[in-house]
């Protein structure tokens, strides 16, 4: 499914969520865009609080929206700063990718298409929570 993923598609539905990001205090607006191995496009943007801590970041809004609209994983992402351009997500968000990512997982990055090994290496998982001793 990722191999033939329009990621200016994505992009574009990236940069039309970043314009209802909520960023008063960063002033730092946040897109993302992903395709759900189902083929549903679903989007997140920054929703800041003035207790900082209590902000989410676009990616979260993602897959609250992943969820909302049925489930499942994700096949391919994007997100965007407020010029349009392609940004990495920080680390925390790149741990709650790798928790929906499909293994065909695909992400469009500053440097090109990457997978979840080239953005979160030796990431931990579910399947890492089984390896706990008796």
């Amino acid at each position: 499914m990722a191999d033939d993923v329009d990621f200016s598609v994505l992009t574009a539905a990236a940069n039309h969520a970043r314009s209802r990001a909520y960023a008063p205090y960063s002033q730092y607006q946040v897109g993302a865009a992903a395709l759900t191995t189902d083929g549903r496009l679903i989007t997140g943007c920054n929703v800041e609080n003035a207790s900082y801590g209590v902000g989410q970041c676009a990616e979260n809004t993602l897959v609250g929206q992943l969820h909302l609209t049925g489930g499942g994983q994700i096949a391919a992402f994007t997100c965007v700063n407020a010029n349009g351009e392609t940004i990495m997500p920080c680390g925390r968000c790149r741990q709650l990718l790798n928790e929906f990512a499909a293994e065909t997982f695909q992400i469009l990055t500053p440097e090109g298409i990457t997978n979840m090994e080239g953005i979160l290496p030796q990431a931990f998982g579910p399947a890492d929570l089984g390896k706990v001793a008796p």
